[in-house]
C-alpha cells in the first residue's frame, strides 16, 4: 500500500477500543489490522508484519504480559515495539514493553508514539542497508 506510515497490529478485547484506534491510526496513514486477545495476536502477527503493536493487559485466553512474552521469545517478532495500551498498567513499561499508554487516553498521543516508532523502525533498516549498498558490487570469484 503505497504512502503508508505503517502496520500496526491493535490488540484489545473491547471492540470499541480496537475501533477508536483503529480509525486514528488510519485517518493518519497508518494501515491496521485488529486482534481481539493475544492468542489471535499471535497467529495474525507473521502474516501481517507489523511494524508496531498496540495491546491491552487484561484479555481473554492470552492476557497482554503473556502475550508480550511469547512474542519477545519469538525471532521473527522480538524486535517489534510494543506499546500496552491499558488502565491497570503503570506508568513505567515492564519488562519487554517498550512504552504505556494509561486508559483514558488522548488518540492523538497514541497516534504521534506509533508514528515516532515507525519512523525509528525505518532510520534502522536505513542504517543496516546503506552500508551494505556502499560495498559495491561483489565478487563471484573465491580467489582473492
Amino acid at each position: 500500500m503505497p504512502g503508508v506510515l505503517g502496520r500496526v497490529l491493535v490488540v484489545d478485547d473491547s471492540q470499541v477500543i480496537r475501533q477508536l484506534i483503529r480509525v486514528n491510526l488510519e485517518l493518519d496513514g497508518f494501515e491496521v489490522m485488529t486482534a481481539c486477545d493475544g492468542a489471535e495476536c499471535l497467529e495474525t502477527v507473521h502474516e501481517f508484519r507489523p511494524h508496531v503493536i498496540t495491546l491491552d493487559l487484561a484479555m481473554p485466553r492470552m492476557d497482554g504480559l503473556a502475550t508480550v512474552a511469547r512474542l519477545r521469545l519469538d525471532r521473527g517478532t522480538r524486535h517489534i515495539p510494543l506499546v500496552l495500551v491499558s488502565a491497570s498498567a503503570g506508568r513505567e513499561p515492564p519488562r519487554g514493553v517498550d512504552a504505556v499508554v494509561s486508559k483514558p487516553f488522548e488518540p492523538a498521543e497514541l497516534v504521534r508514539l506509533v508514528g515516532r516508532f515507525c519512523a525509528e523502525g525505518r532510520r534502522r533498516w536505513v542504517q543496516l542497508v546503506k552500508p551494505l549498498a556502499e560495498c559495491g558490487p561483489a565478487s563471484r570469484t573465491l580467489a582473492p
